[in-house]
């Protein structure tokens, strides 16, 4: 294989990963192993990013091999729609699929648990990024591509493979992700060993939460308002009749 395009949002771009000048990421520790490569990822890009934007320029390149990574943007945000996600993500794959590139993607992992995010709207993105893998499970199926899943990834949980913003991976994150498509891939494998990237201390990490991760935070939480309403309302249902039927019971018992 010649020509790799990287397609998605700031996780493909690489951000988390600092290098001197800008960026790194899984992209171009991928991309070694290619003569060509092109990263026309771009922060912020939803699954209708990457199709109306991103794909035609994929195909302008006459990839041999695409790495698909998007999603995670549309399950923070109000209009999240799984159904016109389908549609974006199947047109995406099927035209990549039709260009004869290999493709591989991800199944996301429970963010919330990164994120260590309250109950509710833990739950609420959880229920997100379940219905963004059901979408994605169809469409591997259908089209037969590769995929990733990102719950089953070694360290997918450490600390260690989280950035400061605990949105983006880190360098070593970035690394196993790479390793992980380049075994999908069936490219040469990606070194663990973090060289080259630039380190974080604990004033990155305090700065970041007051500057950034609160307001961030905040911003995307009102995006979930509803579907955390929703969740308070129903379990407040259950657990009103959990405790109305254990009442019934008792009495029901009593006679």
């Amino acid at each position: 294989m010649r020509t790799l395009v990287v397609l998605g949002d700031s996780t493909s771009v690489g951000i988390g990963d600092p290098v001197p000048g800008g960026w790194r990421g899984f992209g171009p520790l991928l991309g070694a192993a290619f003569p060509d490569y092109h990263n026309l990822a771009f922060p912020g890009a939803r699954v209708g990013c990457v199709r109306t934007r991103q794909l035609p320029l994929a195909l302008a390149a006459r990839p041999d091999a695409v790495v698909v990574l998007a999603g995670m943007n549309d399950t923070l945000r109000s209009d999240f729609d799984p159904v016109r996600l389908h549609h974006d993500l199947d047109h995406v794959v099927g035209a990549l699929r039709s260009a004869g590139a290999m493709i591989v993607t991800v199944r996301f992992h429970d963010h919330g648990r990164v994120f260590r995010l309250p109950g509710a709207l833990r739950r609420a993105l959880s229920a997100r990024v379940a219905a963004v893998n059901e979408v994605v499970d169809a469409v591997v199926a259908r089209h037969g591509i590769g995929c990733v899943d990102l719950d089953l990834l070694p360290g997918a949980y450490d600390a260690s493979t989280w950035s400061v913003d605990r949105l983006h991976p880190s360098e070593l994150g970035h690394r196993r992700l790479a390793a992980a498509f380049a075994e999908v891939l069936g490219t040469a494998p990606v070194s663990l060993e973090c060289v080259g990237g630039v380190r974080t201390t604990p004033l990155h990490h305090a700065a970041w939460l007051v500057l950034k991760g609160l307001p961030w935070l905040w911003r995307r939480s009102r995006d979930l308002v509803p579907m955390v309403v929703r969740i308070m309302v129903s379990d407040a249902g259950l657990d009103r009749s959990d405790r109305t039927g254990h009442r019934d019971g008792a009495t029901l018992g009593d006679g």
